[in-house]
């Protein structure tokens, strides 16, 4: 991709995926350019087998303010809008089923349907300069779909409470709600970043990949039947080469020699 493209992707010999929203001019908003750019990117990476990690980024002074205002008002059609929100939910879907874990590396506000893509990544690192809002509530919107992976990120009362006042919280309240793991100044957010990646990158791409799976399919589950999925993966995962050499390494006071 080149510099005057919507997302700029970069994957490095590691195999962690950079993705890094380009249009800082309009603060990242989530047009259908940019949808579009996220979505191909996402599907490329479901296919890359030496993909390991994915760290989702923004160009300027924002993270996203969600959808791009001035685009949606433009087309007052309710197929339109039913359009343009399903294809927002495939993107959110499409991180989730993603089988290596997605970072948010979150430099500046995250708003709306920005904020959501926040909390819909697995992890999220924050600057302290970051702020989050649901904010649609403001002009007459109630926040529905950001609603979703909100919910499934803090607690339901203070879930609310972003929904119905529209309010911003920092990046500190951010964290001890659980909608971001750790914060950092900006000058040392990419190295926390990184911190987080390297710590991944030292585990076995297949472990993660079966427990992130299970770690979302339990969660809408009923008690029994999340015992009875992690029963399985378990048993499936302690059959992978891996998860051998690893109990063996540690039986026998060594480090794991990993295949991948």
């Amino acid at each position: 991709m080149t510099s005057d493209d919507a997302l700029i992707e970069h994957k490095d010999e590691r195999g962690v995926v950079t993705l890094t929203m380009n249009r800082p001019a309009n603060f990242n908003a989530l047009s259908e350019e940019m949808l579009a750019a996220l979505q191909a990117a996402l599907d490329r990476v479901s296919v890359d087998e030496s993909a390991r990690v994915v760290v989702l980024a923004a160009a300027g002074k924002a993270f996203c303010p969600g959808h791009n205002l001035k685009e949606m008002i433009a087309t007052p059609s309710l197929e339109y809008y039913q359009q343009l929100f399903a294809q927002c939910s495939r993107v959110m879907l499409g991180i989730l089923k993603l089988p290596v874990p997605v970072i948010a590396r979150v430099q500046g506000i995250a708003t709306a349907a920005g904020c959501q893509l926040v909390a819909q990544c697995d992890l999220a690192v924050a600057s302290t300069e970051a702020r989050f809002a649901v904010s649609g509530v403001n002009f007459g919107l109630f926040c529905s779909t950001p609603s979703v992976p909100l919910l499934r990120n803090i607690a339901p009362k203070q879930a609310m409470e972003m929904l119905v006042t529209g309010d911003f919280i920092s990046a500190q309240q951010a964290l001890e709600r659980g909608l971001v793991n750790r914060v950092a100044a900006p000058e040392q957010l990419d190295a926390e970043v990184e911190s987080l990646v390297a710590s991944i990158l030292q585990k076995p791409r297949a472990a993660i990949a079966m427990g992130k799976e299970l770690f979302y399919r339990q969660r809408e589950m009923g008690i029994e039947a999340a015992y009875q999925l992690a029963n399985q993966t378990m048993a499936v995962n302690m059959m992978d080469g891996c998860a051998q050499e690893g109990v063996t390494a540690f039986t026998e006071k060594r480090k794991p020699a990993w295949r991948g």
